[in-house]
């Protein structure tokens, strides 16, 4: 794990050694355990690299790297977990090897079968090979985009990294905000990471999945990975689907625990993150994996006292079952306030939520000398998370009129936990299910898709009321890269909207804020529910497998019986893992809100915003809604103003 860069000047000129060293070393919180710099034998090309030390901690493995006597030289940030079964693979061809890391292991491997290889790795990688004697680069960037690879390119260079804010320390490159993806965003709240766009004008991204050739001045991408082309059979009971399931992610587990430098958790508490846990002190305390870390024992949980958001008392239960170690710590917002904009420069981006509290945590495992993290990141877009099963239920329930009975049990077993009435739970049922109640008439068995229809054409062309600060010449942009075509229709309706979440809105945006908060402590965040075996097993599954009987998760849940505490494995409550924004918004963040909003923007309209900002505070109504819409218009000011300059 690191920070790689480089250069390729394709009119012959020289890359200056300063140059290479500042371009690289702008990285150097994502790699604090060394630096090294390649030239070409005719300095048109330099290749950095910022080393996060984590297989083979000798220097031998430090990158660049060589391979076949010095004809490829790669820079790579990631890991290749299932390195040493490839590496036996190789060696039973005639490999040799000079280190045990799974960065030779990439090399000997593209030695042998060129892209091919991509597809036997199991891991996540944003990787730069250059081959010395066809005289080209190939990059490449792993299947849903864990690791990222930004780059830039023109008529007389190439030039990449793994940060947005590296490109700033380039002499000649002026940092220009993309208008187009800055109002997509602004509009959309996601929609913009899955993209080869950023907010940089000219600086572009590989897509997750995506590999290409830069040569004589051009670059030729391709998509070498579609999950769809990789579905499996699956039993076809639950139990049997949970036994497979939970094998996949003990064993995607285990992969993940290799590393020569302690493994630790950051554990928030709910199903996912408390999942790993538990199979980590489980596959931890069974061993007889090869390179597993033999310390495993340390969770970190971060805690909002007397916040509504506030799930230590679920992590303690966790800790216990397990028998894991826990660090504890107190997030306040006066601290939050004294960082905040350290961690907005870090961040790289802009997002709907404050950014605190990922990167407080990783802090505190940087401080506890852990630099590696298994953590729970994907779960909710893979397995229905975000896809309430009350709300599922209700979207599709029974008519009212035929099965009243039976659908008020229904509802009140589902909205048990809101700890409302039979009473109310009836009538948020019913404001829910009423469009479709015609439907019991087979008259009328098209009314539901009609009136989605209706509701969609009219709303297109309505802005939402979070929609009227972006500048009306800007609004109307047309963004270039749109998934909509491309959610595949086959796939039953709650499938479609978890491959939406999973490859194109939110993951894609998750897995960019994560990266950044865990690398600017040089730590490096590991994901077993992001094994691609098991994601092209769970979209192999029904969505009636994932949500189900009152449940989200539903084949994760029963996978984990009897391996985790109870009241979490069966809770349907989601809080989620982020800053109580409600309560500090109304408390000493508002007066820094309130000073970005001072700040010039041609994209927003401040003064408007700002007055709605004043009205909401003085009526101390702040919710979820109201604080993730403010805080993107907000960070996006704070990044316009801010940002931009250069290092």
């Amino acid at each position: 794990m690191c920070g790689i860069a480089g250069i390729w000047n394709f009119d012959g000129r020289q890359v200056q050694t300063d140059t290479i060293v500042r371009f690289t070393d702008s990285l150097k919180h994502r790699g604090p355990d060394g630096r090294g710099i390649w030239h070409s034998q005719n300095n048109a090309i330099a290749f950095g690299h910022r080393r996060l030390a984590i297989i083979d901690l000798s220097s031998a493995a430090d990158q660049p790297l060589q391979f076949a006597e010095g004809r490829y030289t790669i820079v790579f940030n990631g890991e290749i977990f299932n390195f040493i079964e490839i590496r036996d693979e190789l060696s039973a061809k005639g490999y040799k090897f000079k280190t045990d890391s799974d960065t030779e292991v990439i090399l000997a491997a593209y030695h042998k079968w060129g892209q091919k290889m991509l597809k036997k790795f199991n891991g996540m990688w944003a990787i730069c090979i250059y081959d010395s004697a066809e005289d080209y680069c190939f990059i490449a960037r792993d299947r849903f985009g864990i690791k990222p690879f930004h780059y830039t390119i023109t008529s007389n260079r190439f030039a990449f990294a793994s940060e947005l804010k590296a490109f700033r320390s380039l002499d000649d490159f002026i940092p220009e905000i993309d208008e187009r993806a800055a109002a997509h965003f602004l509009k959309t709240g996601f929609g913009v990471e899955h993209s080869s766009f950023t907010l940089f004008k000219h600086v572009h991204k590989l897509k997750a999945g995506e590999c290409g050739i830069v040569k004589q001045g051009k670059i030729e991408l391709h998509t070498w990975w579609n999950t769809l082309d990789n579905l499996v059979a699956v039993p076809e009971t639950l139990a049997e689907q949970a036994e497979q399931f939970r094998e996949l992610f003990y064993d995607a587990v285990k992969l993940r625990m290799r590393s020569d430098v302690p493994v630790g958790s950051s554990l928030s508490g709910g199903f996912d993150s408390s999942a790993v846990v538990c199979a980590l002190a489980e596959c931890g305390r069974n061993a007889g994996l090869q390179r597993m870390s033999k310390e495993w024992q340390q969770t970190f949980v971060a805690s909002f006292p007397g916040k509504s958001n506030d799930e230590r008392p679920q992590a303690e239960q966790v800790v216990n079952y397990a028998g894991v170690k826990a660090h504890y710590f107190n997030v306040h917002e006066h601290e939050a306030l004294e960082i905040l904009e350290k961690v907005l420069y870090d961040f790289d981006d802009v997002y709907v939520g404050m950014p605190v509290a990922p990167w407080l945590i990783y802090r505190e495992l940087r401080r506890n000398n852990v630099v590696v993290s298994l953590d729970g990141h994907g779960a909710d877009e893979l397995l229905g998370g975000y896809v309430h099963a009350d709300g599922a239920w209700l979207s599709n329930a029974p008519s009212w009129f035929q099965h009243p009975k039976n659908n008020l049990n229904v509802v009140n077993e589902l909205l048990a936990y809101t700890g409302k009435s039979k009473v109310e739970n009836t009538i948020t049922a019913l404001r829910q299910t009423w469009p479709s109640q015609v439907l019991y008439h087979p008259d009328f068995k098209n009314y539901r898709k009609v009136l989605s229809a209706y509701k969609h054409s009219k709303d297109r062309y309505k802005p939402s009321y979070w929609q009227q600060f972006i500048n009306t010449d800007l609004y109307e942009l047309e963004f270039p890269e749109d998934y909509g075509n491309q959610i595949p229709e086959h796939l039953d309706e709650v499938n479609q909207k978890l491959y939406r979440m999973f490859h194109f809105d939110v993951l894609p945006t998750i897995l960019r804020n994560f990266d950044r908060m865990s690398m600017a402590h040089g730590i490096e965040v590991r994901m077993p529910f992001m094994d691609w075996r098991l994601v092209c097993y769970a979209f192999s599954l029904s969505g009636n497998s994932k949500i189900n009987n009152g449940y989200a998760k539903l084949v994760a849940r029963e996978a984990m019986k009897n391996r985790m505490p109870e009241s979490i494995r069966a809770s349907r409550v989601k809080i989620g893992f982020n800053a109580p924004m409600p309560e500090w918004f109304s408390g000493p963040v508002y007066p820094w809100l309130m000073q970005q909003l001072e700040q010039p923007s041609a994209l927003i309209d401040t003064k408007l915003l700002k007055t709605t900002v004043e009205r909401i505070n003085k009526q101390q109504s702040w919710d979820w809604t109201s604080t993730g819409n403010v805080w993107k218009y907000v960070h996006y000011l704070w990044y316009e103003n801010n940002f931009l300059k250069s290092a």
